[in-house]
């Protein structure tokens, strides 16, 4: 673009030295380059263009000022529309300065036609120099690649440009382009009132959805760096050449809702169309786009699968970004006019030639002004220096001319049609406005003046699609999975009566240490198991205590009580095994299994302890229908190798368990009720594993629903600790209440069973009395009444037997000679006594027995005998038979464990008879010798 061959020969006398042989470059266009930026060789052209002009021009009133105007305006030509709708401005402001007769000089337009080409427009800028008058300035430049490649030389030809249509950020750079200006604000103006409307909202999260072009780039790139000034999180940064669906949708992920796009309206319909079908639209976004693009975008530019009605209502509600043509402060500027009064003017100038009108168009009314007020200040500098040099001969030169018409533009500050003018580093300090998308048009909502840095919003003038500004982000609310308090109270209820339970049976088992049943069985143990119990209902109460309840601080301190609890709660399970070893045996295992529990956990605080973490789960829709999100979380006891130290304390309750298993199976043949518990611990040890591995199994499951987790985490532990407890004392209870002899009466029986086979026998029999039902309980005891009052008489009888023959020591001899048969006979009838059949039959015959002579009188016969011949006689040896025969079977079977018939049911005991409590020592002795 840069090679002119047509140009070169007219403005070079002699060609240039040969170019090096490492630059490809032909050889006009290295001439041409150096022609840009070293003026100097170009001196034939310079002297062409000053033929019949001095330097004394500023002196003179009425002079005509020549002004190099550079745009497109063939109708070919891209831009073409700009420029044509740009001159009625132009010669509108020239003539209002004619007009004003505040200015003593005129200026001539000379329009030059750059038809937005770069090699065009380079011969355009030549001709200009070379063939037409001493330019003093340049005004125009539309097209940006012509524009920036004229601006780069100006410094070296002393001119300065200024230009009303070129926004190119590029432009913007002073080292390189020191003698630019643009009335226009630059299409980086709008980034620092982008940032104003951000912080209005208080939106501090955006993101960029840039199309893959040179100038949106340059507009991003300063956008992320006043977002950063203003500490605004850029969330996302998208960038496309040609579908930005995907793009759309990465924005979307990334939870972007406030969209700022730099593309044109052909792809701006793209993009919508995406945002349609991706939901990306309404009340939750807000999407802020470039304003210049041309009415009715969408329906010219749409190349999309999309309807214009889709389109409408994606776009529905978007923000759109621009410099403000015109002022909207109808207050007179430097012409004397109002925007409005210019409007109608300039509306008027367009239908007399016919042109379209051009959004510059106020842009060019004001650069005019610019240029004439320009020149105006510098004709009074160079005319002041002349006056202070009236001894010599004042001169002034290009360079010095440009420099002061560089300074004078920097000071330039008035009020124009398209607001306060004034230039920043060359930059347009104008009017951003905003328009809003409304119902098919847009309408202007507010503006930013960037002198006073002020966002101003027209009142209620902004209607987003939901009854507030939408959220820069989906803000999420972190909500805290805590355990419900009706189910907590529920549980902790039932979890106080199981210690109620509990303490019954602890109650029970002190008051009743001392008796047999208990004694036999390990009373402390007992007690170590209850405590046990309660310790693990207690531990409901900790697990349901979570962060809802109390502190981080207190929390930590909750994860150390209950891992120590967990600990205990597993020894206190596996003492029921246990109890069947011998009290000081117990205790030691018991204790070595303690340390070996303390040892565990004092290594699991100290090398890896419990600490509370949060487990975050993924987004959820707020239930109450807010623009929320909400994010559950749940608060642990862990720490960072809790699988090892859970397999390392359930291998050893493993095993534990096993070895109980194995004590009951050893056990499991003595006959000792009290102490055979391996059918309860069995079941307790059933009971006790497979809850445990059930309750760990669905706590894993449940692990992210804690309502779920504590319920059956508390049942596991209220069933276990429940059973176990009832295994352990319900049967005692029980045998307690209906046999409270129990352990005697089967400590005699297994006594009988190593005597005689029989016995067993007889034992069943009394096992199966045990069973019978309470009417014949009653029966057997109203005999029994019955029968303790007979005894009570023959015990008298007995007594005066006893007497009379302590009286007759001489009969002894004779009758240990002639009746020691009998003697034996009455010994061998403690075989009919072991069962209460035997008993009762015996009783029986002896009382259907009718004695032949009452104790308190005298039979006639045995007055006519001897003393000798009386004793011995039959009668009195069936006599005395018949009385002592039950005597013999109620003292000599006690002495041997036998069962006390004198006992008011099976059940009794042998201490509450009568008999037994009052009974002399040597009575018993005396029958068992007999």
């Amino acid at each position: 673009g840069c090679c002119i061959p047509l140009l070169l020969p007219s403005l070079v006398s002699s060609p240039p030295p040969p170019p090096p042989h490492s630059m490809l470059l032909p050889t006009g266009c290295l001439l041409l380059s150096v022609l840009l930026f070293h003026p100097a060789l170009a001196k034939v052209c310079n002297d062409r263009t000053k033929h019949g002009q001095d330097n004394s021009w500023f002196a003179r009133d009425g002079e005509n000022l020549p002004i190099m105007v550079l745009m497109p305006m063939n109708e070919s030509a891209l831009m073409s529309s700009i420029s044509q709708g740009i001159e009625p401005a132009v010669q509108l402001a020239i003539q209002h300065i004619r007009e004003s007769r505040k200015y003593s000089f005129s200026l001539i337009t000379k329009i030059y036609d750059t038809e937005c080409d770069n090699a065009k427009g380079l011969r355009a800028f030549f001709d200009a120099i070379c063939y037409g008058p001493k330019h003093l300035m340049i005004f125009g430049g539309v097209c940006p690649s012509v524009t920036s490649i004229i601006a780069e030389s100006l410094e070296g030809w002393n001119l300065v440009q200024l230009s009303f249509a070129a926004t190119t950020p590029v432009l913007a750079d002073k080292k390189k382009y020191p003698n630019f200006f643009r009335t226009v604000p630059s299409d980086n103006a709008v980034n620092p009132a982008v940032v104003k409307f951000l912080t209005y909202y208080n939106w501090s999260r955006v993101g960029t959805l840039t199309q893959d072009v040179q100038r949106f780039s340059e507009v991003r790139n300063d956008l992320t760096n006043e977002l950063e000034k203003a500490d605004i999180q850029i969330a996302d940064t998208e960038s496309f050449s040609n579908d930005p669906c995907v793009n759309v949708k990465k924005l979307k992920d990334n939870d972007v809702r406030i969209i700022i796009g730099q593309f044109d309206e052909n792809l701006a319909s793209k993009v919508f169309c995406c945002a349609y079908n991706l939901n990306m639209f309404g009340s939750k976004y807000q999407w802020i786009i470039p304003g210049w693009y041309q009415g009715n975008w969408w329906e010219q530019a749409n190349s999309t699968n999309c309807t214009t009605k889709k389109l409408l209502t994606a776009m529905e509600g978007y923000i759109s970004v621009d410099f403000e043509p015109l002022s909207a402060r109808q207050i007179k500027g430097i012409s004397g006019r109002t925007p409005k009064e210019y409007e109608r003017e300039y509306s008027r100038e367009l239908q007399q030639k016919g042109v379209e009108a051009s959004k510059f168009h106020g842009f060019a009314y004001d650069g005019i002004w610019v240029i004439a007020k320009t020149f105006t200040r510098v004709m009074e500098l160079l005319r002041r220096k002349q006056q202070q040099n009236t001894y010599h001969n004042f001169t002034v030169d290009d360079r010095e001319v440009g420099k002061l018409v560089l300074d004078v533009m920097n000071e330039t500050n008035f009020f124009g049609v398209t607001g306060q003018v004034m230039f920043r580093n060359g930059e347009r300090m104008g009017t951003i406005k905003f328009n809003q998308f409304q119902e098919g048009q847009e309408v202007k909502v507010g503006e930013y003046n960037a002198i006073a840095d002020v966002l101003d919003l027209i009142n209620n003038s902004i209607r987003f699609q939901g009854v507030e500004p939408p959220k820069d982000r989906t803000f999420v609310r972190l909500q805290r999975r805590h355990i419900n308090v009706p189910l907590y109270s529920i549980l902790s209820t039932i979890t106080i009566l199981g210690m109620l339970m509990a303490g019954a049976f602890l109650f029970f088992n002190i008051k009743n240490r001392n008796h047999r049943l208990i004694k036999m069985s390990s009373p402390y143990m007992n007690n170590l198991i209850i405590l046990g119990g309660m310790l693990s209902y207690a531990s409901i109460f900790l697990f349901g205590l979570d962060g809802g309840f109390v502190s981080d601080k207190e929390f930590e301190t909750l994860c150390t009580v209950t891992g120590v609890c967990f600990g205990l709660i597993q020894a206190s399970h596996l003492l029921f095994p246990l109890q069947i070893i011998k009290d000081q045996k117990l205790l030691i295992i018991v204790g070595g299994m303690l340390l070996i529990d303390l040892c565990i956990l004092i290594c699991w605080q100290i090398v890896d302890p419990l600490k509370r973490t949060v487990e975050e789960y993924s987004l959820e829709a707020d239930p109450q229908g807010r623009d929320i999100a909400i994010r559950p979380f749940l608060e642990h006891c862990e720490n960072t190798h809790m699988t090892i130290w859970l397999g390392i304390v359930y291998a050893y309750k493993g095993l534990l368990m096993l070895f109980g298993c194995f004590l009951a199976w050893e056990t499991r043949n003595v006959s000792i009720p009290a102490l055979n518990d391996s059918k309860y611990i069995g079941m307790s040890v059933y009971n006790v594993g497979i809850m445990c591995i059930i309750g760990a199994a669905v706590s894993f499951l449940t692990r992210d629903q804690p309502n779920v987790q504590f319920c059956i985490v508390a049942l596991v532990i209220i069933f276990c600790s429940t059973i176990t407890l009832c295994l352990v004392f319900v049967p005692k209870f029980i045998t307690m209440r209906t046999n409270p002899d129990a352990a005697t009466q089967n400590r005699r029986l297994k006594f009988t069973q190593n005597q005689k086979k029989e016995d067993s026998k007889t034992s069943t029999s009394v096992t199966s009395v045990n069973q019978a039902n309470t009417s014949r309980l009653d029966g057997l005891q109203t005999d029994n009444h019955r029968l303790r009052m007979r005894i009570t008489e023959l015990d008298k009888e007995l007594e005066e037997v006893t007497m009379q023959l302590q009286d007759t020591p001489e009969k002894t001899p004779y009758i240990k000679q002639n009746h020691y048969p009998d003697a034996n006979n009455i010994l061998s009838i403690r075989n009919f006594t072991d069962g209460k059949d035997g008993e009762k039959s015996i009783l029986k015959n002896h009382l259907e027995q009718k004695p032949q002579a009452q104790w308190g009188s005298m039979d006639p016969s045995r007055i006519n005998r001897g003393p000798l011949e009386d004793i011995n006689s039959p009668e009195h040896i069936q006599r005395r038979l018949s009385l002592q025969l039950p005597i013999l079977h109620h003292a000599y079977l006690p002495s041997i464990g036998g069962v006390d018939a004198s006992c008011t049911s099976p059940n009794g005991s042998p201490g509450s008879s009568p008999r037994h409590r009052h009974m002399p020592p040597s009575y018993r002795v005396m029958v068992s010798g007999l």
